[in-house]
């Protein structure tokens, strides 16, 4: 597509987006009574309006029914997570025996590990990203401690290329093909929170297999932005929050996903909980645990209802939007934004913008990591008093995610508009 720097061609395109109405589904925050230019959502994405309506049925529901809420209620709370099943299998690629939604997202990463990480005499390592989100290196770390290793001995870190910041996936798959008998585990972010640079999960997958390796990733930041098909690609589990892209709120509920291959495995380790005992003989209160097939049977503790319900609202969305269409949108705006990123580079002359994330749509989602040389933190200071809403790392480094389900290209426009002006002011 030929792309304009004009608020004419922003505005034509927004006005031929499919998913344009989705954005009124949304709470826009405001400064200075307009709205902000909101490119953060894979930190925290925005309420969807309907939100309020569903955590205050719960709401009602407990104040009017007590604990019969658990049958009586108008969705009940005793299978609440069964509400979100087949959304979120089709929202993951999963079948929906694969997947449930519980606990926080590095409780998650725990519980699998604590199946899918057996490390043995000579097979004990974890391969991992050198540069992952710093909850998923901690998770890793005590892992290995507390099976009685050195992480210095058993954890191998994917090297980013220093000038690039990104990572060859050659050098995972020479890895695995030369160190796969001591790997017990392959454990990486689907797409990297710092670079944005997606993973090929798929090729990942079949690498780590070959080598007689388990296999799972840290869907963070690619839940809701990229097309996933875990069942397909035959990972052995993957976990992702949901207040990124999935717009739940924050801390909200994580999601799990758990191969089908492992579905009826009784005596596979794991940490049990009343609540991934088979259902049928719950309330019996007997001893000896006995999971439920599939997903479920990880569970620890009944539903957090009123922390779940917001997902619900998302989950409608995203089944009405169709990742598809979502992904389609997602490769515009994000061309869109690195055009204008590279329109006011161009022109600007106290400031370069090098974009760190990958050219290549098939290698990202919607967001993009710039360098920003010649002004750091001072020019994304100046963005933020005026309306854009983006994010800063060390040590010098915008993140910004045009969101499609509810980003529009006069976002991008008027983003444009200001950072060229904060640009020329610097």
């Amino acid at each position: 597509m030929q792309f304009e720097f004009s608020a004419d061609f922003a505005k034509k395109m927004d006005e031929k987006d499919p998913l344009r109405s989705f954005r009124d589904e949304f709470h826009i925050p405001k400064k200075n009574g307009e709205e902000v230019v909101y490119f953060t959502g894979n930190s925290l994405g925005l309420q969807p309006k309907k939100a309020r309506e569903i955590v205050n049925q719960e709401l009602d529901d407990w104040a009017a029914l007590g604990v019969d809420g658990h049958f009586e209620a108008r969705n009940p709370w005793y299978a609440y997570h069964e509400l979100f099943t087949e959304k979120t299998a089709r929202l993951v690629g999963g079948l929906p025996h694969e997947v449930v939604m519980m606990n926080g997202l590095t409780t998650n990463l725990h519980l699998m590990m604590a199946s899918f990480y057996r490390p043995e005499s000579k097979r004990f390592k974890i391969l991992c990203e050198k540069k992952a989100f710093p909850s998923d290196q901690y998770a890793i770390e005590s892992q290995v401690k507390f099976h009685g290793y050195d992480p210095k001995d058993a954890i191998i870190e994917i090297e980013p290329d220093p000038e690039t910041q990104l990572v060859d996936h050659n050098s995972i798959y020479e890895i695995l093909e030369q160190q796969g008998d001591e790997i017990a585990l392959v454990l990486i972010g689907g797409m990297n929170y710092y670079t944005g640079q997606l993973f090929n999960m798929e090729t990942i997958t079949r690498a780590a297999r070959k080598a007689g390796v388990k296999v799972g990733f840290d869907l963070a930041h690619a839940a809701g932005n990229v097309k996933l098909d875990l069942h397909e690609w035959g990972v052995d589990f993957a976990c992702w929050c949901t207040y990124k892209y999935l717009n739940s709120g924050p801390g909200s509920i994580s999601g799990v996903f758990v191969h089908e291959r492992h579905a009826d495995k009784p005596d596979l380790p794991r940490l049990a909980g009343w609540w991934g005992h088979d259902k049928s003989e719950r309330f019996q209160m007997k001893p000896g645990f006995k999971p439920i097939y599939g997903a479920e049977g990880w569970q620890l503790s009944n539903a957090p209802v009123l922390a779940m319900a917001p997902h619900l609202a998302s989950l409608d969305q995203f089944d009405r939007a169709g990742m598809a269409s979502l992904i389609e949108k997602a490769q515009l705006l994000t061309g869109y934004l690195e055009f204008v990123l590279k329109s006011v580079s161009e022109k600007a002359v106290n400031l370069e913008i090098e974009i760190l994330t990958p050219e290549s749509p098939e290698e990202r989602g919607c967001q993009l990591s710039v360098f920003t040389h010649g002004q750091g933190k001072e020019l994304f200071d100046k963005l933020t008093e005026e309306g854009v809403v983006a994010d800063w790392r060390e040590p010098n480094v915008i993140r910004m995610a045009p969101v499609p389900m509810y980003n529009s290209f006069m976002d991008i426009y008027r983003f444009g508009e200001i950072l060229q002006s904060a640009a020329a002011n610097g």
